[in-house]
């Protein structure tokens, strides 16, 4: 329709005219309702949107037309543009594989041959180099393990930028430092410290309440130990200074090094380069020299970090006669690499003494980062990788009689596996050390700050692992490795092999538990796996209530301890005198801080990085020190001891206990997994709890009110049983059948032999299918079935909509899996009988007619997707020819509901 005189454009702000009219596309009214296209065709490029952003209605455009377009495309147009999209696809497909033979195959393949060809070390390897690159032998997996090359070498660039920017950012160590006219980040932070500590004292000691008795107020947790560690940094200091003050002469060198590169090429080349560019994803050929400097790369890191160490290493050993000794451990690569990098270390520490000697300051600098790099790598090493292990291994150690094994069982898998042997040990020391750092953490959140003075608080925002890698000495890392093994391995041998003997001693017949591979069970081990894995363990996993459970036991405890012995008000604190110094714990919060304390039992800095974030209470409160204090924390001790024996044993027994007896009711008198008896133990347990956490928070609430809970729950009880029951057994039922006449019996039984079908296997591999079809549906596109689970996971168990459940979810599938089962066990027992066929085809018909079937699917899925794709490549060869323009379409109202008018304005801009 033509605009009024009286109506504008929303954008131009000017009328419309019968060149330029104005359109109404949205549901919008007054003063925005006209539009001119020209106008909005602007502001959708701008916007890069196709609705309104006012109404949300989607515009819409009807294509303009040539008047000579015939009815139907030519015969000619149409294979031209076959031909023309065939090209496009061949060339796309030919760069891409490009790409991935250059990325996938020549990169690795090339890492591989190369490091091969330098641990080869014989000459005639380097000369056959460029053949053996060549070759086609071992393709795959060469191009595996020159993958996980690639890997390595990337993973150590990565980390040598990462270790740059952390020396540039923190400051390099005292000894390496040049500039002394500007005061050093680690010097300052110690002197900061040390200021914090006294004011923290002087604080402590203005906050402290009156009271006579001058020795019974501590206001800190051990000032000789404070001293000591001052001196001890004292120390470390004044062998340093020296050579700082020989090298202030030429003190502002390495910043200028560091800054001697044009910041703006560099941001205009990180702008330039993107991802897609630089794998080859945009169509250009630039990714090739990528390829060559990946390359390079890899064999310069492959030169510098592993050939010279290793033979370093290797050099070494074979002169100081230890090689028969290395070779015996089944990881000779790995420790004479390691030997190379700390003789190397060692070389790098007597270089840098020489060129201070002789004052050359850019070698003595380029040394001290080197040894830097060194000691890092070496300390990463040794905290993620060796205390792990040392933990792992002394947890199976302690643990023989547990499992009725030896030491010689143990050297024997060693032997036929050493490397899954390691790595699984590895693992459990991980875990272990992950769970002792996260009770740390949330015994810091019930006891008074300062308690846990010996141990490092990891939600201190100052804690910086790798700073104090760079910086502290070797002696102090090693100092703290081995109180970190004394303290871990005594908490071994208190949990863990005190309670086995104790356990073999009262119940001689309790051990060992059962963890043999086979099982003579009349259940299949699969179901128990799946009911492990998708019942029990998301339960017991659940940190929210396990955490709360466990934090207010070890508050419980704690407060029971301190009226016990007279400890409250060291280890929780003085709630009356935390409430007066409210307004002063602000400003002393950093000068309380424990961090100056020396550190006991702190191991594997890195990984403890990433295990729990929730903030702890961080500083220090004064305390009450009552008479024979070191007496009572003497005895706290040994009350701690007691009290972690005695929940070792009953978590040794308890689970397994009640598990077994369970789970006699449905195996009977045979033995099965102990990891399934222990899973069912802990469950139970996990329930009876939950149910009487629950009914505790009731209790306050009134008879009434707890009899409307309860009706409430089993009600919502039942619901979900109901549930459960259609999607959780009647789904994954027929779906695994199904998947069972499809796939399994067609390819795993001969027609002369009859399939057997064990239901509980079916429902097991349908509980994964359903699974793996929820998934994928919710990753998918908007369907009806992703609507309705996505409604189902937002109402949640307690919000459940049984009705809703049936008729939108349960119905429709178990009505599609029904009729996928059941028609064609109809035609091919119903039907095919009453043509008149022998046995033999109706044998064949009733075993081959379901992946029949499946394949008929698939074909007509085929088909009607490329004849989707041939109508699209039709429009399009016919907009290319023949589209001449575009026309908005106005929006009307119809009667009774809303609509898109398709019948174009009066005029039209083409």
């Amino acid at each position: 329709f033509m605009s009024l005189s009286a109506d504008i454009c929303r954008v131009c702000r000017s009328e419309g005219t019968p060149e330029k009219p104005l359109y109404h596309p949205c549901v919008c009214t007054g003063s925005i309702k006209f539009i001119h296209q020209e106008c909005l065709v602007q502001w959708l490029k701008h916007s890069r949107k196709e609705y309104c952003e006012l109404c949300k209605h989607r515009f819409a455009f009807t294509p303009i037309y040539s008047p000579d377009m015939p009815s139907r495309l030519p015969i000619q147009d149409i294979f031209a543009g076959l031909v023309t999209s065939i090209g496009t696809a061949i060339r796309y497909w030919f760069h891409y594989t490009l790409v991935a033979f250059a990325w996938l195959g020549v990169v690795p393949l090339t890492a591989c041959r190369i490091y091969k060809c330098l641990f080869t070390g014989s000459v005639s390897s380097l000369l056959t180099l460029p053949l053996d690159i060549l070759s086609t032998e071992n393709l795959l997996a060469d191009c595996l393990q020159g993958c996980f090359v690639v890997t390595c070498t990337l993973c150590a660039f990565i980390s040598l930028v990462w270790l740059r920017e952390q020396i540039v950012h923190g400051g390099a160590p005292q000894w390496l430092e040049q500039n002394q006219q500007q005061p050093l980040n680690g010097v300052g932070q110690q002197n900061e410290a040390q200021a914090v500590v006294n004011g923290g004292v002087e604080n402590a000691v203005h906050d402290q309440p009156a009271n006579p008795a001058a020795e019974n107020v501590v206001v800190g947790e051990n000032p000789e130990i404070q001293e000591e560690q001052v001196d001890e940094e004292e120390e470390d200091n004044e062998d340093e200074e020296d050579a700082v003050v020989e090298d202030a002469a030429d003190a502002n060198n390495g910043a200028q090094d560091d800054m001697n590169w044009n910041a703006l090429e560099w941001d205009r080349a990180a702008e330039e380069l993107t991802w897609e560019r630089m794998l080859g994803l945009d169509g250009s050929l630039v990714f090739l020299e990528h390829v060559f400097w990946v390359v390079s790369l890899n064999t310069l890191f492959i030169l510098v970090f592993a050939f010279c160490p290793y033979h370093i290493g290797h050099f070494s050993i074979v002169g100081l006669g230890f090689e028969e000794y290395v070779q015996a451990s089944h990881f000779e690569g790995l420790i004479t690499t390691i030997v190379g990098y700390v003789l190397l270390a060692v070389t790098l520490i007597v270089c840098h003494g020489l060129a201070a000697l002789v004052k050359f300051q850019r070698s003595r600098r380029l040394l001290g980062v080197c040894y830097i790099v060194v000691k890092v790598s070496l300390l990463v090493v040794v905290e993620i990788g060796v205390f792990p292990l040392i933990c792992g291994w002394w947890l199976d150690i302690c643990s023989l009689e547990m499992f009725d094994a030896t030491l010689k069982d143990r050297e024997l898998s060693f032997q036929s596996a050493p490397g899954t042997t390691m790595f699984l040990h590895w693992l459990v020391g991980m875990v272990y050390v992950f769970y002792f750092a996260s009770f740390i953490l949330l015994l810091r959140e019930v006891l008074r700050p300062g308690v846990l003075w010996f141990l490092r608080n990891l939600n201190d925002p100052d804690f910086t692992p790798v700073q104090e890698m760079i910086h502290l000495p070797i002696y102090r890392h090693l100092r703290r490795f081995i109180l970190s093994v004394i303290v871990f391995g005594s908490i071994v041998l208190l949990m863990l092999w005190l309670p086995i003997r104790i356990i073999k001693y009262l119940l001689p017949n309790f051990l060992p538990y059962n963890v043999m591979l086979y099982s003579d069970a009349p259940v299949s081990e699969l179901s128990l796996e799946l009911l492990l894995l998708q019942v029990v363990l998301p339960a017991l996993l659940e940190q929210g209530h396990t955490r709360q459970w466990l934090k207010g036991l070890v508050r419980a405890w704690t407060v029971t301890a301190g009226y016990l012995l007279d400890l409250h008000s060291y280890l929780l604190g003085d709630q009356e005198e935390n409430e007066n110094n409210a307004n002063q714990q602000p400003n002393n919060q950093h000068a309380r801080n424990n961090n100056a304390i020396p550190v006991v039992g702190e191991g594997l800095h890195a990984a403890h990085q990433a295990i729990l974030q929730q903030g702890g209470p961080v500083g220090f409160q004064p305390y009450r020190r009552p008479l024979k204090f070191p007496l009572r924390i003497f005895l706290l001790i040994v009350f701690m001891c007691i009290t972690l024996l005695i929940a070792s044993l009953i978590c040794l027994t308890l689970p397994v206990f009640a598990g077994r007896w369970l789970m006699s009711f449905w195996t009977g008198t045979a033995k099965i997994h102990e990891l399934y008896t222990a899973a069912c133990g802990l469950y139970v347990c996990w329930l009876t709890i939950r149910a009487v956490t629950v009914l505790v928070a009731w209790m306050p609430q009134g008879r009434r009110v707890i009899f409307q809970k309860v009706k409430e729950w089993s009600l919502m009880i039942m619901k979900t049983l109901i549930v459960a029951i259609l999607l959780a057994g009647v789904v994954p039922l027929l779906l695994g059948l199904l998947f069972e006449l499809v796939i399994v019996a067609p390819l795993r039984v001969p027609l002369d032999q009859t399939p057997l079908f064990y239901p509980w296997q079916d429902w097991g591999l349908g509980v994964l299918h359903a699974k793996i079809i929820a998934a994928i549906t919710l990753m998918g596109p908007q369907w009806w079935l992703k609507t309705v689970i996505e409604q189902v996971y937002a109402n949640g168990i307690r919000n459940i909509d049984l009705h809703f459940i049936i008729c939108k979810l349960a119905a429709p599938v178990i009505s599609v899996l029904l009729l996928s089962l059941c028609v064609p066990y109809i035609i091919a027992s119903g039907v095919v009988p009453l043509l008149g066929v022998t046995a033999e085809m109706q044998n064949l018909v009733q075993r081959r007619i379901y992946p029949f079937l499946l394949m008929v699917v698939v074909l007509m899925g085929i088909l009607s997707f490329q004849v989707r794709q041939f109508k699209r490549l039709y429009e399009h060869i016919k907009n290319d020819k023949y589209l001449v323009g575009q026309r908005l379409v106005n929006y009307e109202r119809k009667s009774g509901k809303q609509g898109t008018s398709t019948t174009p304005p009066q005029s039209s801009q083409e």
